[in-house]
């Protein structure tokens, strides 16, 4: 049976984080929620939930998934399976079995759960992210000819071929950088649909224009970058 390890970057979550903790299946071996500098109830709410919590003092996305491999790097028992989920609650963690299922029985590498139009609560993604995923995507289906459609937080990978990728990126451009890499590097994919609902709290990236924006170009120079390499 496949071992599967959950890596949640959190940032005061405190209401959201349990819910998530509570909905993620029992197939998975162990939860890691990663407080990026938490001011609130998170920690002490995620390790409630049974959750194993660590910190990560520098603020950023990627920052708070890298603490979580380094954490997974030191362990004698590696997994094989990867996911990384929002803790906001916006993702729906039962489909976590969904998002595992090709790598499990099909060996893909990599499984992202794509935010489908029809699946989305209304409101739950901004203009900004709307508008972000499409060029996104549209630029990689160019340069790449990928058949990525979002660049959902929700996805699964296979340990090794995660290490094989040598994420660097510390903040908004960790989703774009690990599909960009994944192409590069000629790794199976594939896209599941999943529901996607308004998440509980404001969000730290397209809840502000300065947000929106720097996650814009993070997401940009990370495409253009290895369009050129």
């Amino acid at each position: 049976m496949a071992k599967i390890k959950v890596i949640i970057p959190a940032f005061n979550e405190e209401e959201s984080i349990p819910l998530v903790i509570k909905d993620i299946p029992q197939i998975v071996d162990e939860v890691i929620v990663v407080s990026n500098n938490s001011t609130d109830n998170t920690e002490i709410n995620a390790k409630n939930a049974g959750a194993t919590v660590l910190k990560e003092h520098r603020k950023g996305y990627g920052y708070a998934c890298l603490k979580g491999m380094d954490y997974i790097s030191k362990q004698k028992d590696k997994p094989d399976i990867i996911v990384f989920l929002d803790g906001d609650y916006s993702d729906f963690p039962e489909e976590l079995t969904k998002i595992v299922q090709p790598i499990i029985e099909e060996n893909i590498d990599f499984v992202i759960g794509a935010r489908d139009k029809k699946l989305r609560e209304e409101g739950s993604m901004t203009g900004p992210q709307i508008f972000g995923n499409w060029l996104a995507t549209s630029l990689m289906k160019l340069f790449f000819r990928s058949t990525f459609t979002d660049l959902g937080p929700f996805r699964a990978i296979k340990y090794d071929k995660l290490l094989g990728l040598k994420m660097e990126d510390k903040t908004y451009g960790w989703t774009v950088e690990m599909q960009l890499k994944a192409l590069k590097q000629k790794l199976s994919y594939r896209e599941i649909p999943v529901n996607y609902r308004n998440r509980i709290g404001v969000s730290k990236v397209s809840g502000t224009v300065k947000g929106a924006i720097f996650a814009g170009v993070k997401i940009l120079t990370w495409i253009f970058k290895y369009s050129f390499k």
